[in-house]
């Protein structure tokens, strides 16, 4: 098991970036939150599987919908955490 805290730069806010990637994590069985930030941005902790974790950052990178475009992806290793499921926060 990994944990990854993402800042998401780009076209990420009024998109339903959030929701989208909501559902892929669930999709995907990870853990973890996705929310806005003040500036524009969109900040994801994420956790599970490796590979898994890593297929979900290359998803996001990629744009988790078709409304979304995304600029850059800062990552960061994090600590294990006891999420209970994958949401959105505010």
């Amino acid at each position: 098991m990994i944990n990854r805290h993402l800042t998401i730069s780009g076209r990420v806010q009024g998109v339903g970036f959030r929701w989208s990637t909501q559902r892929l994590a669930r999709q995907a069985g990870l853990q973890g939150f996705v929310k806005n930030l003040a500036d524009g941005r969109v900040y994801v902790e994420v956790q599970g599987e490796e590979a898994v974790v890593e297929r979900f950052i290359q998803r996001l990178s990629a744009g988790p919908n078709p409304y979304a475009i995304v600029e850059k992806v800062d990552q960061t290793t994090g600590k294990l955490q006891a999420y209970p499921d994958f949401g959105v926060r505010f």
